[in-house]
């Protein structure tokens, strides 16, 4: 077994080192003291085709694997950009593989393409202040009525979601009473962070300050059905496959 890279993969990191070059130290310890997402660097990944990596070609990706993303990611953090470079674009990078993977056709090319382009930004809320590692007693629920899912809850360390256009959301469709299992009745959209509903309160934290880490509180948060991801009250088996 041979851990070299090849040719391709050869040219993905220097491609990336090359981008990388024009955001030099003092941009990366500007960002570092005075914190603001770095804006200018996802959209110079987003120009240079980067963003869609391991995403599929039929939404825009380039198609290719984790190994690939893996080797763009390594060269983002070894330019000197360390973990805010790299946390600056991986949800774009890794987080939508669920709307790959369990997604229809339609949520796909509506949900994928501006991600890729560089259009839209995606925030993962699944964490909550009161169940520590045990996802299952996530406390967020979302009641269907009638076309959509209205949603009340409370997330927390949730990464960019101060800059997010969307989320891709975790919550509760089933109580915990009404279950079989404890891993059953959570279901995951993709969806608008729409801040009429949504009060996103940034975490003061000692690094990583260019990528903000929050307390978001959702107070009746208007979901239509079509951002359901897969199979309701599904979404564990989403998140141990995807």
């Amino acid at each position: 077994m041979t851990f070299r890279l090849t040719a391709d993969q050869q040219e993905i990191r220097d491609q990336i080192l090359r981008i990388c070059a024009r955001f030099d130290d003092d941009y990366w310890l500007d960002r570092d003291r005075n914190g603001g997402f770095p804006h200018d660097l996802h959209r110079a990944m987003a120009d240079g085709g980067w963003l869609g990596i391991a995403m599929p070609e039929a939404v825009g990706g380039a198609g290719l694997g984790i190994t690939e993303a893996t080797i763009m990611m390594q060269a983002i953090a070894e330019s000197g950009a360390g973990a805010s470079g790299a946390s600056a674009i991986h949800m774009n990078i890794f987080g939508l593989n669920p709307v790959v993977k369990f997604g229809t056709d339609e949520q796909r090319a509506r949900m994928l393409g501006p991600l890729i382009a560089g259009d839209e930004k995606a925030c993962f809320a699944v964490t909550e202040p009161t169940t520590g590692l045990d996802t299952t007693k996530l406390k967020t629920v979302a009641v269907r009525r009638g076309d959509r899912y209205v949603v009340h809850g409370q997330k927390v360390w949730i990464s960019t979601a101060q800059v997010a256009d969307k989320m891709l959301l975790l919550a509760r469709t089933t109580r915990l009473e009404d279950v079989s299992s404890p891993t059953e009745g959570l279901s995951l959209f993709y969806t608008d962070l729409d801040r009429n509903f949504v009060d996103v309160r940034e975490i003061e934290k000692m690094g990583r300050k260019a990528v903000d880490s929050n307390e978001v509180f959702i107070d009746g948060l208007p979901i239509p059905a079509e951002d359901l991801i897969g199979r309701r009250a599904k979404a564990l088996d989403k998140f141990c496959t995807g």
